[in-house]
């Protein structure tokens, strides 16, 4: 016996120190991420910014920890880490030049604008960019015209074809399922809900569709023609032909590229570059140490502050505190403190968002009208403002886009799904029950909706849509009868809304914070960004298990898809009545390989 209880008590005395042991391994894992997220980078003289183009891009990203702990290998990049890291690597007298390494990516067009212009801009010190790829998609090679020169591998190919926009409709689906989509909207242009109801693009859906992917063509062409010097009519030809699939010499050829090289030569042309020997190592700089480097210090008056604050992903359809998403609760918390901080002149809102519930929408709205009667209050659009995105811009002192954002869409909808095939007639589910008011069970899934509660929620999306556009008419100065003729869920790009009188300005987010500083009177002053980014303990201790799974998935999808795989997930918990679009926007992910 003594010797069993000996036994017991070595067996949990072993546990226990095994326990310890492993707690202390945890703990030291965790603090050696946290210490390498926030170390500094030293940079060397001569050195070359190494930046990869590759996997998703969110408007902001932090590590997740998690990730790291488990050793995943999913590539996602913060496109304000790859902003700013451009404009370090131009202000810093040590590094000489970007080496641009384009990979596979899907990136929205508007962020593409905005990493290219970024380019541009690096370009004007003097300093080289080179663009090396074996195999461009259309986004990379549009991002390669940014270069000096445009290199590609001998069995490489550049996509060069064109844009489409693709749409999955569901309706099929849900039919054979037993379930039946009731749809009550405003707007013949409003979209967001022909995946449920059709199974091919309205005729006003495909016509503004191929309006404003023409458009976004149009840009890109425009900026390739002048960087390469090719007409866009050469441009047009080369895509007519589709080019993805043509040998690497017929690139040279036709003007697209200058020159083959296999990766070595690329490293070699490089150290040839910046005075370097054959035999010298190459010291280079990743996206990941560019973002701990630390910005050149200029002194700036404290109580001089531009506010920018990030407002991404749908509203009230997110998936959290830290998730892509914005909360409507925790926006208006923030707008109330930037509106109160007196060392705050002038704010910056950054909105990237298809919309999402109407009602979170109006909210926000609210506290934007109300920090605009304090201080200027400008927006940049991203890659998406429309819907809800546009309904909390449109109180802004001014409204800065992108040429290629996909904006109003200024719309309403409501859906409410009938089961009762899928349940009684399926399933042999039956229900029965007792109420107090005639409309008690209104929505119940097991039956469909009578013609007085159609009558209802039609009137309620009615009375959102008039709403939605007197707000929009009052924040942008435009009669209302004349906001409507350009309303009815409609959306354009930034180049299309500024003719409309939608937008004021094409740019980016410099452009709209130099504005700010303009309507503020400011010339001395500093820009700080809000909410400020989770740090790795905080993601660790607070982030919900569900958020974690949604980022997994966007980043695996990407959001083209996920977009209208949300819509059905949220359907439970969302606002009946929203103002989306889903993201039927031109992607320019691989469509093809070469083995």
């Amino acid at each position: 016996m003594k010797d069993f209880f000996r036994t017991i008590l070595a067996t949990l005395i072993g546990i226990l120190i095994a326990g310890f042991v492993c707690s202390i391994i945890c703990i030291g894992i965790i603090t050696s991420i946290i210490t390498s997220s926030s170390s500094e980078t030293t940079v060397k003289d001569n050195s070359i910014f190494v930046l990869n183009i590759e996997g998703n891009l969110m408007e902001r990203y932090t590590p997740n920890p998690i990730d790291q702990l488990l050793g995943e290998n999913i590539t996602t990049y913060g496109l304000d880490d790859i902003l700013s890291s451009v404009k370090k690597a131009k202000e810093d007298y040590r590094i000489k030049g970007i080496y641009l390494n384009l990979k596979s990516f899907s990136y929205p067009p508007a962020s593409l604008k905005a990493i290219h212009d970024a380019l541009q801009d690096f370009k004007q010190t003097g300093k080289f960019i080179i663009a090396y790829s074996g195999y461009y998609t259309q986004g990379g090679y549009y991002l390669a015209n940014a270069a000096d020169k445009i290199i590609i591998n001998p069995s490489g190919h550049i996509m060069w074809h064109g844009l489409s926009a693709q749409t999955m409709f569901f309706t099929e689906l849900l039919q054979k399922a037993g379930i039946n989509m009731q749809i009550f909207r405003v707007g013949n242009y409003k979209s967001a809900v022909e995946p449920f109801t059709q199974t091919q693009m309205s005729e006003a859906n495909q016509h503004q569709t191929k309006e404003y992917i023409q458009s976004i063509w149009n840009d890109l062409l425009s900026d390739i023609s002048s960087s390469r010097n090719l007409t866009v009519e050469k441009l047009n030809s080369l895509a007519d032909r589709n080019m993805d699939f043509q040998p690497a010499s017929s690139y040279i050829k036709e003007g697209l590229a200058d020159t083959l090289m296999y990766q070595d030569e690329v490293l070699s042309y490089l150290k040839s570059l910046i005075g370097c020997k054959e035999t010298d190592k190459l010291s280079t700089l990743s996206l990941n140490e560019m973002i701990h480097v630390k910005p050149l210090q200029i002194p700036h008056k404290k109580d001089n502050e531009i506010a920018i604050y990030y407002a991404y992903g749908e509203i009230d359809n997110g998936t959290g505190y830290y998730g892509e998403g914005i909360n409507s609760e925790k926006m208006t918390k923030d707008l109330r403190r930037l509106r109160e901080d007196k060392q705050i002149k002038a704010v910056v809102l950054r909105i990237n968002s298809p919309g999402g519930s109407a009602y979170g929408s109006e909210q926000i709205w609210r506290e934007v009208s109300l920090l605009k009667a304090q201080k200027p209050v400008v927006v940049s659009m991203g890659d998406y403002a429309a819907s809800g995105g546009y309904y909390i811009s449109c109180p802004a002192h001014m409204i800065i886009a992108s040429p290629t954002t996909l904006t109003g869409s200024i719309g309403i909808f409501g859906m409410f799904p009938d089961a009762s095939e899928l349940l009684t007639n399926t399933l042999g589910l039956h229900w029965d029950g007792v109420k107090t008011n005639r409309l008690s069970d209104l929505g119940a899934l097991h039956r469909p909706l009578n013609e007085e509660e159609k009558a209802l929620i039609q009137q309620t999306v009615n009375e959102g849509y008039d709403l939605f556009t007197r707000r929009c008419a009052e924040g942008r100065n435009i009669p209302l009868n004349k906001l409507e003729e350009i309303a009815g869920g409609r959306v354009w790009t930034g180049k299309m809304a500024k003719e409309l009188n939608l937008v004021d300005e094409l740019g980016g987010l410099d452009t709209a914070i130099l504005h700010a500083a303009r309507l503020a009177g400011l010339e001395d002053y500093h820009t700080a960004s809000y909410p400020s980014k989770a740090d790795a303990l905080s993601m660790l201790l607070e982030e919900p298990v569900h958020s974690y799974i949604h980022s997994k998935i966007t980043q695996t999808i990407g959001n083209s898809y996920y977009g209208l795989f949300s819509t059905i997930k949220n359907f439970q918990n969302n606002d009946r009545l929203q103002t989306c679009l889903l993201y039927t926007s031109p992607s320019p992910r691989d469509r093809t390989r070469s083995r």
